[in-house]
This record gives structure tokens, sequence and C-alpha cells, in this order.
């Protein structure tokens, strides 16, 4: 006795086919409508994000921990928790340490550096 569900099976597919073969098969072509289209053209590519050269933890005289990102575009990114993202951009300025921004000053990229923060007196800190 032969079990109908091959037949089935073979049917199914039969009309899966024969259904696809009426489709319309004209290939698909580039639209042309797009307004940007001739200024995308003509861009200048676009550079790449800095990478991190190094990231480093440090342990400040007063106890407290500094959380250090420096970027191969002489930037570092220092920040006192442990989330990454939500740090203070510091830029050495003709890539030559120290790092500054407005309160801020980070003296190199270095196992043993000085830190001050707003509020905060300088002090050495230790990777």
């Amino acid at each position: 006795m032969q079990k109908p569900l091959p037949l089935l099976v073979t049917a199914a597919s039969l009309g899966a086919l024969l259904t696809l073969g009426a489709c319309n098969n004209k290939p698909v072509v580039a639209n042309d409508d797009d307004p940007q289209a001739a200024q995308l053209k003509n861009a200048p590519p676009v550079a790449p994000p800095p990478m991190i050269q190094a990231s480093r933890t440090y342990r400040c005289a007063d106890n407290s921990l500094v959380y250090a990102d420096f970027y191969t575009n002489n930037t570092a990114s220092v920040r006192t928790t442990k989330e990454p993202g939500a740090g203070t951009i510091l830029t050495a300025k003709d890539g030559k340490p120290p790092y500054t921004a407005a309160g801020y000053s980070l003296s190199a990229n270095s196992a043993h550096v000085t830190y001050s923060a707003p509020g905060k007196k300088a002090q050495g800190c230790d990777a």
C-alpha cells in the first residue's frame, strides 16, 4: 500500500513551480530617481572613525579610579565609571601630551600619569 503523502508533496511542489513560472521575469534595473545621486557620486571619501590605541584603568592617590581610552586622533576619553561612552574627550594639542579639556588634564598615555578634573587637585595615578 502506497502512502499518499509523497504524492501530495510532489503535487504541491509542481503547483508552486507553475505559479512562480507565470511571474513577470523582467530584470530589475536601478531607479534613477535619487535626488542626491550626483552629490554622492562626487562626494569625497568618508574618513573612518579613530581607533582605540590603548585603554587603561588608573588608581589615583585619593584611591579613586579613572578609566581612559586613548585614540589614534590625539584624543583621550576619560571617565570615572566603568561603563564606556560617558566620558569627557580630552585633546593633545599638536599630538603632544598633556591631554586637556575645560578643567581636565591627563599628562600622557603611560603607566603613570598626573590627572586633574574640575573640583579636584592634580594627583598621581598608576595603571
